[in-house]
């Protein structure tokens, strides 16, 4: 048995642990991530709020999935895309407005 098969034996039944824990504090665990997520776009001052946004999707793309696995038909996220639907979940990080398209502003000197 390999290194990989004999970590796989181990950690699928912690798995299943994490995916009920997932299930039971989906809210808690999505609040937190909103929460991290305005932290740090408060400290970068909104520099890297695209990215933040997408990750905080991510992130919570992949509770959901964890957390809804034995949940077929949920409306949580696509079963087809893996993506969730916006509005769902409790999506309240909302990125600062994007400045429009066009050359960057020159550096501050």
């Amino acid at each position: 048995m390999g290194l990989l098969n004999n970590l796989k034996a181990k950690l699928t039944p912690a798995k299943g642990k994490v995916s009920d824990l997932a299930h039971q504090h989906g809210d808690k665990i999505q609040h937190g991530i909103d929460k991290a997520a305005k932290v740090v776009d408060d400290r970068t001052k909104g520099k890297y709020s695209n990215k933040i946004h997408t990750g905080t999707d991510k992130a919570k793309g992949a509770m959901d999935r964890l957390a809804h696995k034995h949940e077929p038909g949920t409306g949580k996220h696509d079963p087809g895309t893996g993506k969730r639907e916006r509005g769902t979940g409790g999506d309240t990080f909302t990125p600062p407005s994007e400045p429009p398209p066009g050359p960057p502003p020159p550096p501050a000197g």
